[in-house]
């Protein structure tokens, strides 16, 4: 079993108490806010793929190996490890020194269209993991409810991220690629999600 597929199965089995209606509070507005902030961004990043063939999604069109359909490919799985991590805390993480180099190619992997993948199915992953972490958001009972951090070199040792920060950081990351992903589309053909 791949780790996009323990991942999904491990969100699909999410315990009653996080799919639970959250309470009606002030966290009702917050959670509305990172969410519409959340598909603003979205939206930002699947605007760079509009009327691409699937030729052109895997193209590199800088000296970064990122390709449009790798850059989804890879907002995609970080939503689902980040989605895992606030259910399941730091278990549901990678751990990257431990990591074989058949899983270190697949983690490569990522960053590319590979052979018989298509622009519509990268795109129709996508919108499955944002919906599960859409729901996840809507129905979490704390947005406090905090876990420790992997270690990590990237991780501040003895750290713990609440909900709300891991939330943030996919907020972060899908931001950082939409940008990324602006810049690469204008170089394939002069478009921009903007244009």
């Amino acid at each position: 079993m791949t780790a996009n597929e323990q991942t999904s199965r491990r969100l699909t089995d999410v315990p009653a108490s996080a799919s639970a209606p959250a309470p009606a509070s002030a966290s009702a507005g917050e959670r509305a806010d990172l969410l519409e902030s959340l598909a603003h961004h979205r939206r930002l990043l699947r605007l760079t793929t509009r009327d691409l063939t699937d030729e052109q999604a895997g193209r590199r069109t800088t000296a970064s190996e990122l390709c449009l359909g790798g850059i989804i490919k890879h907002v995609t799985e970080v939503e689902r490890v980040w989605a895992a991590f606030i259910v399941e805390g730091s278990a549901s993480m990678t751990d990257f020194a431990e990591l074989t180099e058949e899983e270190r190619a697949r983690w490569a992997d990522e960053f590319r269209m590979l052979p018989g993948e298509t622009l519509a199915g990268v795109l129709d992953d996508y919108s499955e993991a944002a919906r599960r972490t859409d729901e996840l958001i809507a129905a979490l009972p704390d947005l406090d409810a905090a876990h420790p951090l992997p270690e990590a070199p990237w991780f501040e040792p003895g750290a713990r991220w609440s909900a709300r920060r891991a939330v943030l950081h996919i907020v972060g990351e899908t931001a950082q690629h939409a940008g990324h992903a602006d810049i690469i589309r204008e170089s394939l053909d002069g478009a921009t999600s903007m244009s």
